[in-house]
């Protein structure tokens, strides 16, 4: 398995990637920006979504570009770590949750990377199932040496245009589809990887109580705690999850 870890701009700097390289892929679909390193001693690729410094709202983001550079680099697993608001109101925050499914409200995406033939994927299932295992196996294990880390082993992942956040009755909304938490960028992003046969999982941090499900104001501090924090958990993850695929001694 190599392993691409698509997140936030700081992840990289946070994780404590080293002998990292900043790389800028060209694709038919254009620029990516990505860094290669390594997270103890494991080779990672990070993709920083918003860009290198962060600068593209989630509808501006180029996914296509994206996935096709982890392609071209030779991943073959890819784990899109998001910071996610709550819809079921029962979800805590902080709280990783490992969707299994996905509703897609976005518009004017670019969609697939079938320009000139017409193809049809099944998507049944968003998150490769085999891949989704395995992390959840890493999220247990980190969980033994965390045990304040608050984890919930499915989802849906209702996926918003942005970039404003939710109006009360949105949240209403998503709640009454199904929805459990909402972000902005796991589509096109799921399906793309879909077409181009990467392995895909999602490892979601809620940061903030979607609106109308709390009476308090929701204060940037109280979302940077939540996200440094889950962070600290999605490390510990990813951690396990690259020891889960060294090899095994007979």
């Amino acid at each position: 398995m190599t392993l691409a870890v698509i997140g936030g701009t700081g992840f990289g700097a946070f994780a404590g990637l080293t002998k990292t390289q900043d790389r800028k892929i060209s694709t038919a679909f254009g620029d990516a920006e990505l860094q290669t390193g390594q997270l103890q001693g494991k080779p990672l690729i990070f993709l920083p979504r918003h860009g290198m410094p962060a600068r593209k709202l989630p509808h501006e983001i180029n996914y296509r570009a994206n996935l096709a550079a982890l392609k071209e680099l030779g991943a073959t697993s890819v784990l899109a770590v998001t910071a996610v608001g709550t819809v079921d109101p029962e979800l805590k925050v902080p709280a990783l949750v490992i969707p299994d499914q996905i509703i897609d409200y976005t518009f004017g995406r670019a969609q697939t990377i079938f320009t000139e033939t017409l193809q049809h994927i099944d998507f049944s299932e968003p998150y490769d199932r085999q891949l989704r295992g395995r992390v959840l196996k890493a999220v247990e294990q980190a969980q033994t040496n965390m045990p304040e880390m608050v984890v919930v082993e499915e989802g849906v992942y209702g996926c918003t245009q942005g970039p404003r956040l939710e109006s009360a009755a949105e949240i209403k909304r998503l709640g009454r589809d199904g929805c459990t938490i909402v972000g902005m960028t796991a589509m096109p992003e799921a399906a793309l990887a879909r077409e181009l046969e990467l392995a895909y999982a999602g490892l979601s941090v809620t940061v903030n109580p979607g609106a109308g499900l709390t009476r308090e104001d929701i204060t940037l501090s109280a979302i940077e705690a939540a996200m440094h924090e889950g962070m600290g958990w999605v490390l510990a993850a990813v951690i396990a999850l690259l020891a889960d695929d060294e090899p095994q001694s007979d």
